[in-house]
């Protein structure tokens, strides 16, 4: 069984991203399942607070929820053509202190999917993200994509994918992710 956290970078309540990674929980492989997470606790990152009081609850228990998972798929929004603010801090927090990367990300299979109201998906986004799951030391899957475009449109008001070729994208890219996660397992 592929165990895999599904890390949406959004906070807001109906957040389209949060909604695709429901989706995903839907249309997995039978071999696979995925843990839905948030980052609503994550506080701002500040290297004072990390000073004087060590990581926070909220990240350390994200750092082991990660760390007890085969792989990470993250579910990006996109605002003003980059990484939304809110999901680098949390990235940047699980990455502290530096000794911790290693264990938290060092090989770990990511995937970054993503929804947003542009015309374009998440692209910008997700290619954004490749730098920082480099410096990670991630293995990054690239074997297919997923940027729902017009999100306002994509989800139904259940928040279910509405477009069956949008379904077939997710399910594809699920089918093939998973794989690359097994094959990865092998490795290690």
């Amino acid at each position: 069984m592929i165990a895999i956290l599904g890390l949406s970078g959004s906070l807001r309540e109906r957040s389209f991203n949060s909604a695709l990674l429901r989706c995903a929980a839907e249309l997995l492989p039978p071999d696979a399942r995925i843990e839905l997470t948030s980052i609503r606790e994550i506080p701002l990152y500040d290297g004072d607070v990390e000073t004087r009081e060590g990581i926070p609850k909220s990240v350390q228990a994200l750092k082991e929820r990660i760390v007890a998972s085969d792989a990470l798929l993250i579910a990006t929004p996109e605002y003003n053509n980059s990484i939304p603010g809110v999901a680098k801090n949390a990235i940047d927090w699980l990455s502290r202190p530096n000794a911790d990367i290693p264990r938290v990300f060092g090989q770990r299979v990511v995937g970054v999917i993503g929804a947003s109201p542009s015309p374009r998906g998440t692209a910008l986004a997700q290619l954004a993200w490749l730098p920082v799951l480099r410096v990670l030391g991630t293995r990054p899957w690239f074997g297919a994509s997923v940027y729902v475009p017009y999100a306002q449109k994509a989800f139904d008001d259940n928040g279910e994918l509405a477009d069956e070729g949008d379904r077939e994208r997710l399910r594809r890219y699920l089918e093939g992710f998973v794989e690359y996660a097994r094959q990865m397992q092998t490795l290690t």
